[in-house]
Parts: C-alpha cells; sequence; structure tokens
C-alpha cells in the first residue's frame, strides 16, 4: 500500500524519555514518514522541550511539525516563536486553541484557533503549511454539531491547509463528516489521526476526555482482556488495521499515527496495512 504517513510525539520529561524518544523516532523513520510532529503542552507549558525536539527531527533529516497552542499567549509572544520556528527551518504548524495549565484564569490574545491561524498567516504569509485539529465525533465542549463546523469552517477560511481528525474507531464517522466538510465548501484533506491500541484501560479513558465513540462490541471485548497486554495489542492492531484499510479504500489522503512515543504498536500496523515498506 503506498500512502503518506506521519506520526506525532509527545515532549519527554526525563533525560531517559529523551534517549528513549530518539530510539523510537530511528525506528519509525524506517517507514519514510511525511513528517513527524511534536505536541505543545497547556498554555505552552512544553514549549522549550517542543522546540528542541523539533530542532532533533529537523536534524536527523525528517521534517517536523511543531504544534504550537494559543492559549494564554500573546500577539506578541506568538511573533517571537514564529520566528523562532521560522529560522529552525520549520515549516509545517499544528495550529490549536490548546488548554490552559491548572491554575491559570483566561488570559492572552486569542481565543480560538482561528485566530491564531488568522495570525500566523497575516505574519508570515505562506511560509507555514498548517494544520488544524477537527472531531469527527463534535468536540466535546461545542455547543452543537453545527456550531462545531462553523468553528472549523473559521479556521480553514482563515488559512488551514489541512485537517487532522482526533483519534476515532467508527469509519462511518470518519465519511459523514467528510462530507459535512465538503458540503460547506471546504476543499482541504481530512487526515485521519490514528491511535494504535496499547492499552484498554487507558485509552478508553482518553477516548470518554475527547468524545470519541468506542463501539460497545469493541469496549465489551477489551474489557474482557483485563491486564493481557499481548491479547490487547493483537487485537488492536487487527481492529486497527481493518480500519485503516476501510479509511484508505475510502479516500483518506494519508494517515497520522498517535504514537505515545512507542515504535512497536505503530510498527506492526503499518506492517499489516504494508505501509512504509
Amino acid at each position: 500500500m503506498t500512502l503518506p504517513i506521519s506520526f506525532e510525539f509527545f515532549p519527554p520529561k526525563t533525560p531517559e524519555g529523551v534517549d528513549k524518544l530518539r530510539g523510537v523516532r530511528r525506528q519509525l523513520y524506517a517507514l519514510r514518514p511525511e513528517f513527524c510532529s511534536m505536541t505543545y503542552g497547556a498554555g505552552g507549558s512544553t514549549q522549550a522541550g517542543t522546540f528542541a525536539a523539533v530542532a532533533e527531527m529537523l536534524a536527523e533529516g525528517v521534517d517536523a511539525a511543531s504544534h504550537f497552542s494559543c492559549i494564554g499567549a500573546t500577539r506578541a509572544s506568538v511573533r517571537s516563536q514564529l520566528a523562532e520556528l521560522r529560522d529552525m527551518g520549520v515549516t509545517r504548524l499544528v495550529a490549536l486553541r490548546g488548554d490552559l495549565p491548572s491554575g491559570y484564569g483566561a488570559g492572552g490574545e486569542f481565543q480560538y484557533a482561528s485566530e491564531l491561524i488568522e495570525f500566523i498567516r497575516a505574519e508570515t504569509g505562506s511560509h507555514f503549511r498548517i494544520y488544524a485539529a477537527c472531531y469527527p465525533e463534535v468536540h466535546p465542549q461545542a455547543r452543537s454539531p453545527q456550531a462545531d463546523l462553523q468553528a472549523l469552517a473559521a479556521k480553514v477560511r482563515a488559512g488551514a491547509d489541512v485537517l487532522v481528525t482526533q483519534m476515532f474507531f467508527n469509519a462511518d464517522a470518519y465519511f459523514h463528516f467528510v462530507d459535512e466538510v465538503h458540503a460547506l465548501g471546504l476543499q482541504v484533506p481530512v487526515v485521519p489521526g490514528i491511535m494504535p491500541i496499547t492499552n484498554s484501560a487507558g485509552l478508553l479513558r482518553f477516548a470518554d476526555n475527547c468524545g470519541a465513540e468506542v463501539p460497545r462490541w469493541m469496549r465489551l471485548r477489551l474489557q474482557g482482556f483485563g491486564d493481557d497486554v499481548a491479547v490487547i495489542r493483537a487485537f488492536g492492531a487487527e481492529v486497527m488495521a481493518r480500519l485503516c484499510e476501510r479509511l484508505v479504500a475510502g479516500g483518506a489522503p494519508s494517515l497520522h499515527f498517535y504514537t505515545l512515543n512507542q515504535a512497536a504498536p505503530t510498527l506492526a500496523l503499518c506492517a499489516r496495512l504494508g505501509l512504509g515498506a
């Protein structure tokens, strides 16, 4: 199967984690990703770690995208950070609203990701390829599905080039969402975000928090496996491979893998799909 793929990592908090992630990246680079992205903590709390990891990936010869959140930021701070990223050679950004660190009140000069995207475009023109987040099953904080789509449209009209979805497990939800995006006249690629299944309790908790529906049959199977990691991973690889095959057959432009800083689950899933070989 020939299809562009990309990988997401998060900044490790310890020197050991940094070393481990370097090894994970080396393994995943063998799949020849189009790019790799690095997440950005609440209120920019991991900015230094994010930018350092992005610089490392660029030095390793891989196109690197920096996540970039705006809650709590000022126009001056964003302007300075954009200049830093440009000087590093970054040409891709994942532009997000982000969440404030606990203990912070509302602050900053941006309320929405669309405002950040508009500012990036005004400041840097077409230098950055901008990726924006989307939720096929509706953002958990959206007032309504219609309001969620309008917020998404604002991001695209502000200058987003590509939409990347939150994780999901229902292919029909993705295809329906793509139809809704196109019905609004938004002709942008909608890239599925894929979460390899490695841990039952953690996956179900994260899915519940971000509003991703886990089909009842799948939830019951995962709960029934208990703590048997080998069985969970084998089941997860099979389920996610079938999902990815259906997405690709239906026209998904590429696949973006949420690696959780682990190589083996994504390598196994890509091997099943014949990706990167």
